[in-house]
């Protein structure tokens, strides 16, 4: 299952999220694992300290580079137009590949975002880079890049679960041709206990976890969730098999509670949430 993003490349719509893994073989069994199983793309960052590992288990995998989509992220300390070149370069060699599929604003710095992405654009022209984006930008820093730079980017990856919706910047993403990527779609593992996912669940045969993953991809994004055990890998791989009704659509969409887990980015002074 894949998305066409809106500058035509294609980006599969289930990824495995590797935020944490920082015990360097047990990340690389459980890449290898993934992409054996059926993932075809990982999503990594440079602030996650493993993109040397995502690299070495793509390339011994024995699947041709092209059908792998590699996301990574600039870090805050390394925004600004100069310093995400460096940190691009940085990237490329630590997972030593030829070009990223996507490269994305980590977060939003303040005064620092447009010229962060102005040099994501810039990457892109060179080929270096596939498919432009950001993640954690709010509507009015996504307009703020648009007013800016004459274009919105390609990706926006932000916390999105059932505690934590985000409505309005779904509607806002989904006018102007933005693939939203939900990071911690299973609310890090809090929604897996909601009784109502539970019920869902049951009523379909299928787990809690895929049931919220089947919530995400009917409507229409992209997930990675993360995991190092082999079958949780797989069960989160083996989403699509069913569809939910409408009904219990709504029913997870009633679970919202402003529920957020990392920092808002909404805020002066969210930065202040990785001192």
């Amino acid at each position: 299952m894949e998305k066409q993003l809106k500058n035509g490349v294609p980006m599969p719509e289930i990824g495995l999220g590797v935020y944490k893994m920082t015990d360097e073989e047990e990340a690389y069994r459980a890449i290898r694992h993934a992409l054996e199983v059926g993932y075809r793309s990982i999503d990594t960052a440079a602030f996650y300290h493993n993109e040397d590992v995502v690299g070495r288990a793509v390339r011994e995998s024995g699947i041709p580079r092209e059908e792998i989509f590699i996301t990574t992220k600039v870090w805050n300390d390394d925004t600004g137009y100069e310093e995400t070149l460096r940190a691009f370069e940085q990237s490329l060699e630590k997972l030593g590949l030829d070009y990223i599929d996507s490269y994305l604003t980590h977060w939003p710095v303040p005064g620092k975002y447009v010229e962060t992405y102005r040099a994501i654009l810039k990457l892109t022209e060179e080929g270096k880079v596939r498919a432009p984006g950001v993640c954690n930008h709010t509507i009015e820093q996504l307009e703020t890049i648009n007013e800016e730079l004459g274009e919105y980017p390609n990706i926006n990856q932000v916390e999105i679960h059932p505690y934590l919706q985000q409505r309005e910047l779904m509607s806002f993403c989904r006018e102007h041709h933005i693939a939203v990527t939900a990071w911690a779609p299973l609310g890090r593992g809090q929604a897996l206990q909601d009784p109502v996912i539970h019920e869902v669940a049951k009523r379909y045969g299928i787990t809690p976890a895929q049931t919220i993953l089947q919530w995400h991809l009917q409507q229409g994004r992209i997930i990675i969730p993360k995991s190092v055990t082999p079958s949780r890998i797989e069960e989160n791989f083996a989403v699509g098999q069913v569809e939910l009704t409408d009904e219990c659509i709504e029913s997870i969409n009633a679970l919202e509670r402003n529920g957020r887990t990392g920092a808002n980015p909404a805020k002066p002074n969210f930065l202040e949430h990785f001192k």
